[in-house]
């Protein structure tokens, strides 16, 4: 499974530096370069990088096509290469025992807060997109900024020891937090500053081929995390009334699709926000009349929901919305200076 860190078939591994053992990760992709091996040419491997493809679970996983819709694969290279692939990527069926095995070796990212991990069973799943929505100053962003550093942390205090991307769409990063929370969690802020890949999207376009970068990268390096904040808000606003509402959830559910094979892909988690809207039909003197935007396109692209509302001073409240494994419950927690924190009295 793509979600594991530890894989028989993984080429490359990331070492973390300052711990007293070092911890090898193996990681669970295979560049396009091995494909030489198999008589693919490297101009065409050059053209499937340039088209978004890096690596071989990518081809693996992409229809004939998606692939045959690359400039200079014939549909012969197309038969070809997916002849290679099906022998390298292991794709059909396994027993439920194996499956268990698969999620034994699954690692899970803190949150900052004992409750909030309790809540999650360890923390923020890899492999998997977990989606959290909520009103203005829920605590959002902080979580986001928060995770963006713990993800760097070792397996045994929590992380993943990997670097994060982190995908901006309403101009609310800020790396100065990132420096306070690095310190908090005693890691060196400058080194946690360079471990963050961040970009500012501008426009819902823009938004999707930043993921085609974001593979780019992730294939060269161990990463940990994608972050989206908001993953919702520019497809909000560039698609408006009843009329473009089917092509908005369309391309809404392109992006998501992208982002599900990009956490299957690289074993990473992929936390996205995402915003609320008035619900019409809740009634007002209901306990939240609120409800997450994007209906069912991102309720069944997200593995995990999590809906976040406002408690009492600093306070947050966290509750599991849906989620195949975790029950509904809730669990309290603070934003802090330096992140997300344990809940105050």
């Amino acid at each position: 499974m793509a979600a594991m860190m530890e894989q028989q078939y993984g080429e490359e591994s990331y070492q973390q530096e300052g711990s007293e053992e070092e911890t090898e990760i193996s990681v669970s992709y295979q560049t396009l370069d091995v494909l030489q091996e198999h008589g693919i040419a490297a101009n065409d491997i050059q053209k499937l990088n340039d088209a978004g493809y890096h690596t071989v679970e990518s081809i693996a996983h992409a229809t004939a096509r998606k692939l045959s819709e690359v400039k200079g694969i014939s549909e012969a290279k197309v038969v070809k290469l997916k002849d290679i692939v099906k022998s390298m990527v292991p794709m059909d069926f396994k027993t439920a025992a194996d499956a268990l095995e698969d999620r034994k070796s699954l690692v899970t990212l803190t949150t900052g807060s004992v409750e909030l991990d309790k809540l999650l069973e360890g923390g923020i799943e890899t492999g998997s997109l977990t989606e959290v929505f909520g009103e203005f100053r829920t605590g959002k962003t902080q979580l986001c900024h928060t995770l963006a550093v713990t993800c760097q942390m070792s397996i045994n205090d929590g992380g993943a020891e990997g670097k994060a991307i982190y995908v901006d769409t309403e101009g609310t990063f800020r790396p100065q937090r990132l420096q306070a929370i690095a310190e908090r969690f005693g890691l060196d802020p400058a080194v946690a500053l360079e471990n963050v890949a961040y970009a500012r999207a501008h426009n819902s376009e823009h938004q999707m081929e930043l993921l085609k970068l974001a593979a780019a990268i992730m294939s060269q390096d161990r990463y940990a995390l994608i972050v989206v904040d908001s993953a919702t808000a520019l497809f909000r606003t560039d698609y408006t009334g009843r009329g473009e509402l089917s092509e908005r959830q369309m391309q809404m559910a392109q992006f998501l699709r992208q982002l599900t094979r990009l956490a299957e892909e690289f074993g990473v988690a992929v936390f996205i926000t995402n915003q609320v809207v008035a619900n019409p039909d809740g009634m007002s003197f209901a306990k939240d009349s609120t409800k997450p935007i994007g209906g069912n396109i991102i309720a069944h692209a997200s593995t995990t929901r999590l809906r976040l509302r406002k408690g009492r001073g600093e306070n947050r409240i966290c509750t599991v919305f849906d989620s195949p494994t975790l029950p509904e419950a809730d669990a309290q927690f603070a934003v802090g200076a330096k992140g997300i924190c344990d809940a105050t009295e």
